[in-house]
């Protein structure tokens, strides 16, 4: 059954701008920049851009799927050091990979309320920073330490201590874990190639098509004015996403060794998302506060989805999310202008858009009496994605709503569809249109 829309026309939501950092590309050591670091960047940049003052929000809300110690409510801490208000609530909100998307959702249901009219609203996530932890057996044994009060308790202690004490927990590796099936992401990727008839060849044949889509895109200079430059404490300057690798080719591809499944599988780290820190904003606004403040209108939200799935095929997400969207407006494939759907695996993506034009899947599984046309491909992640861009888990659905909305007002195009596949089995999708309007 689908889903009952939101009432987003009785009180319209404008996307007014957005900003988003370079995406760094994880490689070894923590990156030059926490997750505070880079939402505090990227939101102070775009606020100065805006004609009304920083306490005129009524709300922050960031997605981040990991901060760490020093960034509890990580929303509210980059909210206070980018300069807003101590009165301006703020929030952190964690939908693991579609976390910078809920949170944009989350901020426009506050102006869908009536309780806002002025939102700041995206994600951030420093994963090269995400925590290494001591293991259970460890912290037990530092709890008896603790407890310990003579030189001689601590000796009978100290004797207990095993090398596997010191075994650390890699949060990121558990992360990307689902605790449910035991499968990491990878895997779940590998079950849809297998499921669909994904071959080795096609998965690599759309990761070098993300690569060269991006480097197109840079060199036309298409995401300059979404992008704020990043400077470390060293003054190192960041201008650009560092994941792109301009070189790459079908032979290099061919060359990377499965990952998830060794050594038959088909996912490689090549067609896979990178692991990587990066950042965006948005500013949301009602139409009161745009009238108000006179501001430029990107687009308008029209309608957004969330969907839940088995854990195995998480993939799948994108498909169960948008369908209930699409045929809520009594839309097709053909009537969308730009779609974005985020690149976690290329075997992902390809068992999306197969999935979404078989008759069988949208009967049985979503419910449909007919399948949806094919997805233009020329329409979908037309300046590449995240196999190319990088994928920081928490902002990477504030980056592709920004860059729909970018691709749109580039092209004259009306309608956009933004969505995600989500680590534990769920899908996040949003439309928006261009033309804005009060």
């Amino acid at each position: 059954m689908t889903a009952p829309a939101l009432p987003w026309k009785t009180r319209p939501v404008y996307v007014v701008d957005g900003l988003r950092t370079p995406f760094l590309k994880a490689s070894g050591p923590p990156g030059p920049f926490h997750a505070a670091d880079l939402a505090v960047a990227v939101g102070r940049a775009l606020l100065l851009r805006m004609p009304f003052p920083p306490e005129a929000l009524d709300a922050v809300v960031l997605g981040c799927v990991s901060s760490g110690p020093d960034e509890a409510n990580i929303g509210r801490v980059a909210a206070l050091r980018m300069g807003c208000s101590e009165k301006t609530p703020a929030m952190t909100v964690q939908r693991n990979c579609a976390s910078g998307l809920q949170a944009v959702e989350t901020g426009a249901l506050e102006i869908l309320s009536g309780r806002a009219e002025l939102v700041l609203a995206g994600g951030t996530e420093a994963m090269s920073h995400h925590p290494v932890m001591l293991g259970e057996k460890m912290v037990a044994w530092l709890a008896q330490w603790n407890r310990a009060r003579t030189p001689g308790q601590r000796a009978k202690i100290l004797l207990k201590l095993r090398t596997a004490h010191l075994a650390p927990v890699i949060a990121l590796l558990r992360g990307l874990t689902d605790p449910v099936t035991g499968l990491s992401m990878g895997q779940t990727a590998e079950e849809l190639a297998e499921r669909f008839d994904i071959g080795r060849e096609a998965m690599d044949r759309f990761a070098l098509r993300s690569h060269r889509r991006l480097l197109e895109a840079r060199h036309a200079g298409r995401l300059r004015e979404e992008m704020v430059p990043l400077y470390d404490s060293r003054g190192n300057l960041y201008l650009e996403d560092t994941g792109l690798r301009p070189d790459t080719s079908l032979e290099s591809l061919a060359k990377l060794g499965p990952v998830f499944d060794r050594p038959v599988g088909r996912v490689t780290a090549g067609n896979s998302a990178q692991i990587t820190d990066g950042a965006a904003c948005l500013v949301l606004a009602s139409g009161t506060a745009v009238e108000r403040y006179d501001l430029p209108v990107l687009g308008r939200i029209l309608d957004s989805q969330w969907a839940g799935l088995s854990p195995r095929i998480m993939g799948l997400g994108p498909v169960h999310a948008m369908a209930p969207v699409m045929e809520r407006h009594g839309l097709d494939s053909g009537d969308i202008d730009a779609w974005e759907i985020n690149e976690a695996f290329a075997a992902q993506v390809l068992a999306c858009l197969t999935a979404w034009r078989d008759e069988a899947f949208c009967r049985d599984q979503l419910g449909l009496e007919h399948a949806f046309a094919p997805i233009d491909e020329e329409r979908l992640n037309v300046d590449g994605g995240a196999i190319a861009i990088g994928h920081p888990v928490g902002a990477s659905g504030a980056r592709i709503l920004l860059h729909l909305l970018k691709v749109l007002e580039r092209t004259g195009g009306r309608l956009g569809m933004a969505s995600l596949c989500i680590g534990g089995g769920q899908g996040g999708a949003m439309l928006v249109e261009t033309g804005g309007g009060t």
